[in-house]
Order: C-alpha cells, then sequence, then structure tokens
C-alpha cells in the first residue's frame, strides 16, 4: 500500500524528536499501520537547524509552511508551530486544501478548536491532537474511545509539569515559590517567560480540551476559572502536610445537575490520593466514569519523544482510516457534532461563584481574644460549616511587635459565592492583618 506523505510544519524539540521516532522505528510503525509513514518535507524558518536534523535527502526542506500546503502529493500536514496567530492560519489552509491535520498546541484547540473541527468536518479531513494534552500520556484516545461506554462523572489532573515540579520541591526542600522558580528556570523545568505554566494557563487550555471530550460540550477556554500558583506560600505547603494533605496545581471538569465546572487552580490533595504522590515533572490524570469507576493515567508531560510517541500516534491512527468513510471516523470531540451542539445548550459551563467545593483557609490575626470567635460567626452566617482549625504562632511580618497567630481553618463544602461574601467580611476586620489565603481542597472521590 501507498505509504502516507507527511509535511512538517516547524522541526524544533517536538518536531525533531517525531522525526527521529519515524526514522527509528519505521519498520514498526508501518506493521501497525498498515502502511508507510514518509516525512517527505519540512518547514522551519531555520533552514540550518532543520537541515541537522534531516540528515541526508529523506526530506525536501523548505522555509515556508504553505509550500508543504500547496504540495498535492502531502496527505497529512504536522502543525507544530505553536500559538494562535500563523498556527491557525495554516491549519485552516491545510483543512481547506484537504489535507488531514494532526497538532500538539493546545492553545490552539482550547481558543479556536470549534471553527477547526467544523472546517474539517466540512472538508472531510481529520484533525488529530493527542500530543495536546498530557504529552506522551494517550489520555485523549482514553476519553475519546476506551471510555466511550461511559458516562464521564468528572476528570481531575496533574497537566503541567512545571508547576508540579515547583511544588514539589517547595515541599522538599521548603523554599518559596520566587527561589523554586529561578531553581527550575535554571535546570530547564520552566521558561524564562514561564507566565503561561506559573498563571494556570496552560493548564486551562488542556483541561478545557479534556472537559470538551468528556461531555460533549464545545471547547470554551474563555469561560474557564483560571488561578496559578504564585501565591503560594511556604508556610501553606507546610501546613497542609500537618493536616495530612499535599498541594498541586489540578485541572479539574465535573460534571453536576446544573452544569459543567471546568477550573483550574491549586488543591489541597489528601496525601494518600494518587495525585497527591505524583512528583517532579510528572503528569497524571484521574478519570471518574460510572462504569468503570476510576481510572488513573501517568507519564511524562512533555519532552522530546514523549511528546513524539503521541504524534506519531496519531498519523498511525490517520493512516488507518485514511481511505474510510468520513461518517465513520471517530469523531474529533468524541461525540456526533449534532449530539455535542444540543449538549452545549443543555449543559452550560458554570460560573465559579456557583462552584461547591471545600477550603483551606489560612487567616493572620493578631493574637487577641475573640478574634476566632468572631471569624466563625462570620462564617456560620454564610452558612459554611468548619471541619478543622489549627492555630500557629506567625512572627510579625510588619515589623511591629503586636503578637500575631496563623489561623487555619478547614470547612465543609460550600458554594464558592458564600465562601466570597463571608471573606469580604473577614478580611475587613481590624484584627485581620494581610491578605486571606484561600486554597480549594478536594478529596476526589
Amino acid at each position: 500500500m501507498k505509504p502516507i506523505q507527511v509535511g512538517l510544519l516547524g522541526i524544533g524539540t517536538v518536531g525533531g524528536g517525531t522525526f527521529t521516532v519515524l526514522q527509528r522505528n519505521q519498520e514498526e510503525i508501518a506493521r501497525r499501520a498498515g502502511r508507510g509513514i514518509h516525512i517527505s518535507m519540512v518547514a522551519d524558518l531555520d533552514v540550518e537547524r532543520a537541515r541537522a536534523v534531516v540528515v541526508g535527502d529523506t526530506a525536501q526542506i523548505v522555509n515556508d509552511a504553505r509550500q508543504i500546503i500547496a504540495n498535492p502529493e502531502i496527505d497529512v500536514v504536522v502543525e507544530l508551530i505553536g500559538g494562535y496567530g500563523i498556527a491557525k492560519e495554516l491549519v485552516l489552509e491545510a483543512i481547506a486544501a484537504g489535507k488531514h491535520v494532526v497538532t500538539a498546541n493546545k492553545a490552539l484547540l482550547a481558543v479556536h478548536g470549534t471553527e477547526i473541527f467544523q472546517a474539517a468536518a466540512e472538508k472531510g479531513v481529520m484533525v488529530a491532537y493527542e500530543a495536546a494534552v498530557a504529552g506522551g500520556i494517550p489520555i485523549i484516545k482514553a476519553l475519546r474511545e476506551g471510555l466511550t461506554a461511559n458516562r464521564i462523572e468528572w476528570v481531575a489532573g496533574i497537566i503541567n509539569g512545571t508547576t508540579n515540579f515547583i511544588l514539589s520541591e517547595m515541599r522538599d526542600k521548603g523554599l518559596d515559590f520566587d527561589v523554586v522558580l529561578k531553581e527550575a528556570q535554571r535546570l530547564g523545568y520552566a521558561e524564562a517567560d514561564p507566565t503561561f505554566d506559573i498563571e494556570g494557563v496552560d493548564a486551562a487550555h488542556k483541561a478545557t480540551i479534556m472537559s470538551a471530550i468528556a461531555f460533549g460540550i464545545p471547547v470554551q477556554f474563555d469561560k474557564a476559572y483560571v488561578q496559578g500558583i504564585t501565591k503560594l506560600a511556604g508556610a501553606d505547603i507546610r501546613y497542609a502536610e500537618q493536616l495530612g494533605y499535599r498541594i498541586k496545581l489540578l485541572g479539574i471538569t465535573k460534571r453536576t445537575d446544573s452544569g459543567v465546572e471546568l477550573r483550574v487552580h491549586p488543591c489541597l490533595v489528601p496525601a494518600k490520593h494518587l495525585l497527591a504522590n505524583v512528583e517532579g515533572a510528572m503528569n497524571a490524570v484521574v478519570v471518574q466514569g460510572d462504569a468503570v469507576g476510576t481510572t488513573l493515567y501517568y507519564g511524562k508531560g512533555a519532552g522530546a519523544e514523549p511528546t513524539a510517541s503521541a504524534v506519531v500516534a496519531d498519523l498511525v491512527d490517520i493512516a488507518r482510516t485514511l481511505d474510510a468513510d468520513p461518517a465513520h471516523r471517530v469523531p474529533p470531540l468524541a461525540f456526533q457534532t449534532a449530539s455535542l451542539n444540543s449538549a452545549g445548550q443543555a449543559l452550560p459551563v458554570l460560573p465559579m461563584a456557583d462552584i461547591v467545593t471545600s477550603y483551606y483557609l489560612r487567616i493572620r490575626v493578631a493574637d487577641e481574644a475573640g478574634v476566632l470567635a468572631t471569624i466563625t460567626r462570620l462564617l456560620a452566617e454564610a452558612g459554611i460549616s468548619i471541619d478543622a482549625v489549627l492555630q500557629r504562632q506567625a512572627e510579625a511580618s510588619d515589623g511591629t511587635d503586636v503578637a500575631q497567630t496563623d489561623l487555619i481553618i478547614l470547612t465543609h463544602a460550600t458554594r464558592e459565592g458564600d465562601m466570597d461574601t463571608a471573606l469580604a467580611k473577614i478580611q475587613g476586620l481590624p484584627s485581620v492583618l494581610a491578605e486571606i489565603t484561600r486554597i480549594r481542597k478536594e478529596e476526589l472521590n
């Protein structure tokens, strides 16, 4: 059978890994795919870098991606450029030219996925994106195909290795965020500009995609709640440990009676839970289905060859179904388009004020009689019940001699809007000496 011809847009870290894996395992891959998969063209602005990866005359190297799209011999375009700008233009042009597309671009799909998938459906081509979420972990295939018999109840995951590395180091070494970030940058775990990672945006892109597949709704990144780890202090890591929890940045999406939760933020997770024990730059995703129960997917979420593994797996899937009737292929978001749209209308993404969860609160107060009683009264007036309270002596942070105490309060489940109201009142008390730290608590039962 004729090999499929692939055009590669971008041959940086992931592109180079994809080329290497295909070359090294080409015989095994052809046996699985039923035909050969050959990268015959590579486009990169850095032509010399491309030549260093593409040894010999195995692929034509160009500096204009549109030459690949215009080539009638190319069956599949692999987009590894990243970002929202030129990548979107090239993907839509490739689809319009009748090319199948493989991409690792989670940002593009989280923001423009609905438009891209619709264009692909109209043209009868496939868009595959396993590498866009959690690197080499096959979580997209699991949600889209392996768990298709299930009504997915929730998905929660550590889906950004940079932030997980930082939180692991903060816990192990007792250091504050700023110190560990610099170390992560020195070791190459964090970019020179780490904003997308540490502010939770990268994880939110991935959570948005998983939510759409799990619940049959359109991708809606603009409705996700996103909070990073920049305001976490070493004290919170230590207090969480004393209470039997660890702090992780989680991407969470849940089905409720009133809609879908879609949120990324730091969480207290029970220390015995599987996710609490994912360390360093590793990723892990837990999926709860009504039939299968709890399943865990763990592995490397980034890197040249782990991500290339997912890109090549998508190429194999396309090779297997290249000649199939488009109506018989697996839909890009698992659900058929008509049901996807109707489900999207029936399942709105909930505003954060309507989310129900439990909380960890750290409140720096003057060490005076009656302070705790006042705070617990304000919580009770908002309908918030307390699960546990710790008091820890704190060093004065304002240079005064005023005795200060950290009150650490764990609450039972409550509505976020009610917590907002209560904390606004507590923050205004003269005995409260610093901004209140609030971290959501997830038991993940």
